[in-house]
């Protein structure tokens, strides 16, 4: 969750109850504790209070009444994804927690209020929202840290990339001159198969019908530098034997033209297939992709570096809140929870497109669960997130984190970010179901 504190000391805090017992209650239990506490006995009252205030932890009667508003943790939720809304009331069940979980809120707690259950509670958000403030600060460090070209990462699969990046860059600086000229991109895959060879190789005035002037390719433009080839797996067969001749002449022959022309020019191609795969299905030339090979950096996937995803989200909302001129601080811990649980078949291309478009269709200050969307097909075809209910998805979610801390429910609870007794009744109603 992204918290930004009113100070590195203080969180500021709204109760929303009617009952002004509840208020004086919290007060005198929080009163050595550093938060600053506002109430509200009244629906209205409260979201007026969450809308100007922004409180980073709210306490919450879903019984308050109104004659309006149905629906007060759902509106929150969407006004401000940043904040810890607990449901309190004297009305509790298992699934009534499940229920308020799975629509935004953080905790659940019953009435009346036990003192060492509600310190506990608030002492956890005061740590987080510290911890919290401290990775945002620690984060804009190993952003600029951890960045290599272009490149963002941490992870030992990612450091080992830089490496060989590094050694290959010193090798192709000692065997080649310096160049001068241009970085040119060629997107194979944008390029219709009939437009190819003229778009990379140029053509001569007369070639074709529409052929009024002469025309240089993406190759003569990068002579004297280098030219990319972006997923290169997507070019035709057909174009693959006139690149391969290319590389092997270093010379290229617009359309039209009997006279080729010498060029200086470093060829670097990437692709997201598996290029042996592609050469045993006759997709790909075998003679292309070892002049290709000589040298073959693999970059992990998503899966295999998932300790980059918080310095890759950072990185993408910074880059696609400047472009669309949002002020979008952050992802809420809902959105980062969303995110780190989902299995990326697109790798990083996917990551970067569903931040792109969040921060897009954003209108608020932080990306939340509701701003993500994910193409259920992945690029292979086949479903990259089976259709679940959401309690499904939740009871994966919180197996997994058990999972993952060997059964250590504490832990477990702190990592999702709700109460012990919240986790215990959730695990309890699910024993009950599956018994029943």
């Amino acid at each position: 969750m992204v918290i930004t504190l009113d100070s590195p000391q203080q969180l500021s805090m709204l109760v929303i109850d009617a009952d002004q017992q509840v208020h004086d209650a919290v007060r005198d239990a929080l009163s050595d504790m550093p938060v600053r506490i506002s109430a509200a006995h009244g629906r209205e009252q409260g979201f007026e209070l969450v809308r100007s205030q922004q409180p980073r932890i709210i306490l919450l009667d879903p019984q308050v009444p109104s004659a309006r508003d149905s629906d007060l943790l759902g509106r929150i939720v969407l006004q401000d994804p940043r904040s810890e809304v607990i449901l309190i009331s004297e009305d509790y069940s298992p699934a009534a927690a499940v229920d308020a979980i799975l629509k935004g809120a953080a905790d659940y707690l019953t009435k009346p209020l036990s003192t060492h259950h509600l310190r506990a509670r608030v002492g956890q958000a005061i740590e987080a929202a510290r911890r919290n403030l401290h990775t945002l600060e620690l984060d804009s460090e190993l952003l600029s840290s951890f960045s290599f070209h272009g490149l963002v990462g941490r992870s030992p699969a990612m450091l080992d990339v830089y490496k060989m990046v590094a050694r290959v860059a010193r090798a192709m600086h000692g065997l080649s001159p310096v160049r001068q000229g241009p970085l040119i991109v060629c997107n194979c895959a944008g390029i219709p198969e009939a437009l190819a060879e003229s778009e990379m190789f140029g053509y001569v005035k007369g070639a074709f019908t529409g052929a009024n002037e002469t025309r240089a390719g993406l190759f003569e433009h990068a002579h004297g530098g280098t030219i990319f080839l972006d997923e290169i797996g997507e070019m035709p067969i057909g174009i693959q034997a006139k690149l391969l001749r290319v590389l092997q002449t270093h010379e290229i022959q617009p359309v039209g033209s009997v006279t080729p022309r010498r060029l200086d020019i470093r060829v670097i191609a990437a692709t997201n297939r598996d290029l042996r795969t592609e050469v045993g299905a006759r997709r790909f030339r075998e003679d292309l992709f070892y002049r290709l090979s000589v040298v073959d950096l693999r970059l992990p996937s998503l899966l295999q570096r998932q300790e980059d995803l918080p310095l890759l989200q950072k990185h993408f909302v910074e880059k696609y809140a400047k472009q669309y001129g949002k002020e979008i601080s952050g992802i809420s811990r809902r959105g980062q929870n969303m995110l780190s649980t989902y299995g990326w078949p697109g790798n990083i291309r996917e990551l970067e497109n569903v931040i792109a478009n969040a921060c897009m269709m954003s209108e608020g200050r932080v990306l939340d669960a509701k701003n993500f969307r994910f193409d259920p097909v992945s690029p292979a075809g086949t479903s990259a997130m089976p259709f679940i209910s959401l309690k499904e998805m939740q009871r994966k979610h919180i197996h997994d984190v058990l999972q993952a801390v060997e059964g250590n429910k504490a832990k477990a609870a702190e990592i999702l970010g709700i109460g012990r007794s919240t986790l215990y009744d959730m695990l309890a109603e699910e024993d009950v179901t599956e018994s029943g």
